[in-house]
Formats: C-alpha cells, sequence, structure tokens
C-alpha cells in the first residue's frame, strides 16, 4: 500500500526517463540500437544493519584491491610470495606492460569500484564480480529517484530513505583529491557509447567538463582541454573509455577517440586518469578467485563478504573438478562482459558440453567455473500484475580521501522468468536501491 502512488505512477515515470535521454545503446555489427532501460517502481529495500554489513565488506574488498594495482604495477610481492601464479597474471589479457612503473596520483587506482552482488536465498550476499575499469550505472538510480521523488512526494515522506543525491558530489571529491591541477573533465567517446546518457549526466552532476577527444590536446606533458577563450590545463579526467583506446601512441594505433600523448602526461604526474589505466588485472573474472586471498594478506584481515563458489581450470585439481560437473556449474569466460560469454552447463546438451569441455581443456587460463548461487527474486510489475525475477545489485564504492559506499546502487534484474543474466545488454532493467535509515 506504501507503494501504491508509484505503481500508479510507473508508465509516467518511464515516459519521462525516455524524455531525459535514459536510454542505454548497443552497438553490435555495424548496427547502433538504443533503447529505453526499463525501470520497475517497486525498490530494493536494503535495511541499515545490512547496509553496514555491505558498507565495511566493500571498503574491506576495494582497499585490498588497490593495494594490490599498486603492487603488480611496481614490487609485485603477491607474486614474490607465491599468493598468486606469476604466469596468471602475465597470461591476463588486462594486464598491461605500458603501466609498469606509473605511481598512481595518491596511490589510488581504482577510484569508482563497481562491485556485482545478489543476495543468495540462504541469506549471504556473495561477490560475483569487480569492475574497476569503467563501471557504469550510478546515474540510473540517481535519475530515477528524482522522477519518483517529483511523482511521489508522499512515499518519500512517509519512508525513512537515505538520500542518494550526494553521489555527483562524492564524485566531484574523489576527483578533486587526486587532481594534478587544473579542471576536472569527463573524457566520452560521444554519443554512441552505450552510456552517453550517464557521461552527460554525471558530468552535469558532478560540475567536470564533459569532453571528446578532438577536445583536449598534450602539450610538454601536459593536457589541455580547448576552451572557448583559450586552452585550460586539465588536472583529473574521468574517462569513460577502454585502456586500449585511451592513447593511440601508446596502445591501439587506429584509435580515434583516444588523446595522443596522454599516457606520457600521467607517467610524468601532470594528469590523474580515474580510474587508472591497466585496472583490467584486477577486474580479470580469473582473479577474482584471489580476491579473498588479497585481502589476508595485504590487509590482515578475514574477508567480511564472500565470493560465489569458484573454480580454476588452471590449476589441475580445480580442471578435473570442473570437467567432471560441467552439467551443474556456471562457465564464464574471463575476456568478456555485459553477461556475454557466461554459460550454464544445465542448459546445454551432450554436444554442446563435450565441446565446451575441449575448450576449457585447451585453454584453462580462459574459464572460471561457479557453482549456481540461488539468489533472490524481487517483486516488480508485469502489467497489473506483480511477479518475480531474479536481481544482482551493483554497488558503487569510491575511493578518495577516504573509501566510501555509496548508500543506493543499481539493481538490475532479468526480465525473463527463466534467466539469471539481469545485464542491461542482455535485456534486464533495473530499479531504485533504498537504503533505509535509522
Amino acid at each position: 500500500m506504501e507503494l501504491k502512488e508509484l505503481r500508479q505512477q510507473a508508465p509516467l515515470i518511464n515516459r519521462q526517463m525516455a524524455r531525459y535521454g535514459v536510454q542505454f545503446g548497443i552497438y553490435k555489427n555495424g548496427q547502433f540500437d538504443e533503447r529505453l532501460f526499463p525501470f520497475d517502481p517497486l525498490p530494493r529495500v536494503i535495511d541499515t544493519g545490512e547496509f553496514d554489513l555491505l558498507r565495511r565488506g566493500l571498503t574491506q574488498r576495494v582497499n585490498a584491491l588497490n593495494r594490490f594495482l599498486s603492487d603488480i604495477y611496481d614490487q609485485k610481492r603477491i607474486l614474490a610470495d607465491g599468493v598468486i601464479p606469476e604466469d596468471f597474471v602475465y597470461r591476463s589479457p588486462g594486464y598491461l606492460a605500458q603501466c609498469e612503473g606509473i605511481g598512481a596520483p595518491r596511490d589510488i587506482h581504482s577510484h569508482i569500484s563497481g562491485i556485482d552482488l545478489v543476495h543468495g536465498k540462504d541469506g549471504s550476499w556473495y561477490i560475483l564480480e569487480d569492475n574497476l575499469r569503467i563501471p557504469s550505472g550510478a546515474s540510473y538510480p540517481l535519475i530515477a529517484r528524482t522522477l519518483c521523488r517529483r511523482c511521489s512526494p508522499q512515499t518519500f515522506r512517509d519512508n525513512h530513505i537515505v538520500d542518494n543525491r550526494d553521489y555527483g558530489q562524492m564524485l566531484s571529491d574523489v576527483m578533486s583529491y587526486v587532481n594534478r591541477g587544473g579542471i576536472n573533465v569527463i573524457l566520452t567517446s560521444g554519443r554512441y557509447n552505450s552510456a552517453y546518457f550517464e557521461h552527460s549526466y554525471l558530468a552535469e552532476q558532478s560540475g567536470a567538463v564533459l569532453a571528446e577527444s578532438s577536445d583536449l590536446y598534450v602539450e610538454n606533458q601536459t593536457v589541455y582541454y580547448r576552451g572557448n577563450s583559450g586552452p585550460v590545463r586539465v588536472g583529473t579526467i574521468y574517462r569513460r573509455i577502454m585502456d586500449e583506446y585511451l592513447d593511440p601512441l601508446c596502445f591501439k594505433p587506429e584509435s580515434l577517440i583516444g588523446v595522443p600523448n596522454l599516457m606520457s602526461a600521467y607517467r610524468a604526474g601532470n594528469v590523474a586518469i580515474v580510474n587508472a589505466p591497466g585496472n583490467g588485472i584486477a577486474d580479470d573474472k580469473g582473479i577474482y578467485y584471489f580476491v579473498p586471498k588479497m585481502i589476508r594478506y595485504y590487509l590482515d584481515e578475514e574477508p567480511i563478504l564472500k565470493n560465489a563458489p569458484t573454480y580454476l581450470p588452471f590449476f589441475e585439481e580445480d580442471r578435473d573438478y570442473v570437467l567432471e560437473n560441467a552439467h551443474t556449474l556456471v562457465i564464464k569466460d574471463v575476456a568478456e562482459s555485459g553477461g556475454y560469454g557466461v554459460v550454464f552447463g544445465s542448459k546445454l546438451d551432450v554436444r554442446k558440453l563435450d565441446k565446451l569441455r575441449t575448450a576449457i581443456q585447451r585453454e584453462p587460463r580462459r574459464f572460471i567455473a561457479q557453482e549456481v548461487v540461488n539468489f533472490e527474486d524481487l517483486s516488480l510489475m508485469e502489467g497489473d500484475q506483480t511477479v518475480y525475477r531474479k536481481a544482482d545489485l551493483r554497488a558503487f564504492v569510491l575511493s578518495g580521501e577516504t573509501t566510501r559506499v555509496w548508500a543506493s546502487g543499481l539493481t538490475r534484474f532479468s526480465r525473463d522468468p527463466s534467466s539469471f543474466i539481469v545485464n542491461s545488454s542482455q535485456g534486464g532493467g533495473f530499479k531504485d536501491t533504498w537504503v533505509l535509515s535509522h
């Protein structure tokens, strides 16, 4: 009954989202498909005690991952001490030799971390993935909350919900903390990026300048923005393009969306890049297996939040188990993202299972396997009916002067009743996430 007004206003809220351009674009096979990111008005609700557990566990995890990133491109103590196999790291597609020896400003590599969790039916939270390159999605619960508040102010007067409108200030604080002298810029590849709405919205919310590569240039190892009144020095770049396209003189020479010599300015310490180049090694799905060991190694603490039960075919014992039990496991290709490359063994016929086993035997480093976590279904509206679908939570952790967990998050749900895959690129929708105050 408390959400009755939000239910009634759902069509209006989605129409307003379409007007604001709250869309998720997919560029695939030479075609750009821009679609509305469907919003469901029934929120995920997290109580105060539960959020405190998440806050402590996520802070611990991101602090350990930042320590790992500093170490792996410098002293490599974790390799020397045998915590992670050396060749496992160097064979990762996310490891960038070009980042060797570069000290990130303030020693922070992952400034905005998107950690994907599910709430198991056993009552435990399980972390599925760490996204430390360019995690997207914070803008969607921000705009959704704004529109819901406008359509149903009584709902927010009657419920004690932590205000989530501080994300823009949190982002601004992080960029300013690592700033090397100059303006804060959000670097976008343009409107054909799948998350372009977010780029422009976060620039507005944080007070940063939205720029494309043609707006920036490097001179004397310093980055400048082509302002209306002349060049303006840039101190922080919140880049929303992948590492390999960031600087055509350092990575892919054919890139037209990067800034030539940007990496030389970064190496010289004259600009901060948020998130730091090279973070892909830490959100490699194979490295995910070792994060609990990182927490023990760097922080001397026991992990507060659990990984999903995971097996690495890279290790012979795990490989034997995966090959024998492939029909019950979730197999993930470590180089894929957005829900692609995820295979449920239970849905494969004998021929496809044999083909998968052959691929695992041939390239064991390429895959991880996980037990299927029976995670909770959340209620959502389908016409006039309430139905239940699988949903995850992307929590946002911002690392600046301190590490802070945003009291909100992106709850994504599957629109297919038989699917566990909730990614927007796979046709999923999203909800607001309410954290209750005391």
